[in-house]
């Protein structure tokens, strides 16, 4: 993984003047929803700090557009508390939330933090541990099929698909047309046996003699389907966002994927690079 290019264009790390250059790229997608961000501390004894709306002050994609180089340059070698009266009070949020020298996940609350009550949006985490990429492939397309022809699904209400490639896995949005009640993902979309998810794992598995379960823990020789990012106050990764190890290392980006990028070749994305996602 090439660590140069965009994320030092301003002569040190700053993962801000990457991302600044995607924000107006992902905003139709993330709305009104709180931005959140995961700062890693590879050498402390906190793995990473994390800011979201829930404990900071809120941050959200339209206050993100347009920020100005001038910015970029004021935080080269600088820190907060040496410059704050040269910015604004947007400028110092952006900076508490997007730290220079350190490398940064984006992240954002999927159905709002909490206490509300409705969502707009489904979301489906395809967690491979350890599967080969063919089989991986296969159950994709076929929970595409499956999500596509669920008459009972589009009873219940209209959406479209938008498919998510995180870093190291794919991410499926079922994006509604309107709000629903929070409680809809208990009752339609959580594990237990009944719901559309548990159904869709199910038929998978049946029809391609892949193990397929519903559930958020990974399960060695089966493909999980994850849903528990949904409910409001659950965070999930923004298109575009850096993908770190758990040690606090580059090993990938997110990127927004058509369904014809499902194809042979898919692991290929784990080698992706900040300066190559931005040609996506």
């Amino acid at each position: 993984m090439e660590k140069r290019g965009i994320l030092y264009s301003t002569g040190q790390l700053d993962c801000l003047a990457y991302y600044s250059k995607i924000f107006a790229k992902i905003k139709n997608f993330v709305k009104d929803k709180p931005i959140a961000t995961k700062t890693f501390l590879p050498k402390s004894e906190i793995p990473f700090i994390l800011h979201r709306g829930s404990k900071d002050p809120l941050l959200r994609i339209q206050d993100l557009l347009g920020i100005k180089q001038s910015f970029l340059k004021k935080r080269y070698h600088k820190k907060l508390h040496e410059i704050e009266d040269e910015l604004s009070e947007k400028e110092k949020l952006i900076w508490r939330y997007f730290p220079p020298r350190r490398l940064i996940e984006i992240h954002y609350a999927c159905n709002y933090e909490l206490p509300s009550n409705k969502i707009d949006r489904i979301f489906i985490d395809i967690d491979s541990y350890k599967k080969p990429e063919k089989d991986y492939i296969l159950v994709i397309k076929e929970l595409l099929n499956q999500i596509k022809k669920d008459k009972g699904l589009k009873k219940l209400f209209s959406f479209r698909i938008k498919i998510l490639w995180t870093g190291a896995s794919i991410h499926v949005y079922l994006l509604l047309n309107k709000s629903i009640p929070a409680s809809y993902y208990e009752k339609y979309f959580s594990f237990h046996k009944n719901t559309f998810t548990s159904k869709w794992a199910q038929k998978i598995t049946e029809k391609l003699k892949i193990q397929v379960k519903a559930g958020h823990e990974r399960t060695p020789g089966k493909i999980i389907l994850d849903t528990s990012a949904t409910p409001p106050g659950k965070l999930a990764r923004l298109p575009y966002s850096l993908h770190l190890s758990s040690k606090g290392r580059l090993n990938g980006v997110s990127i927004p994927l058509k369904e014809s990028d499902i194809r042979p070749g898919l692991f290929k994305l784990r080698n992706l690079t900040p300066d190559k996602a931005l040609k996506y």
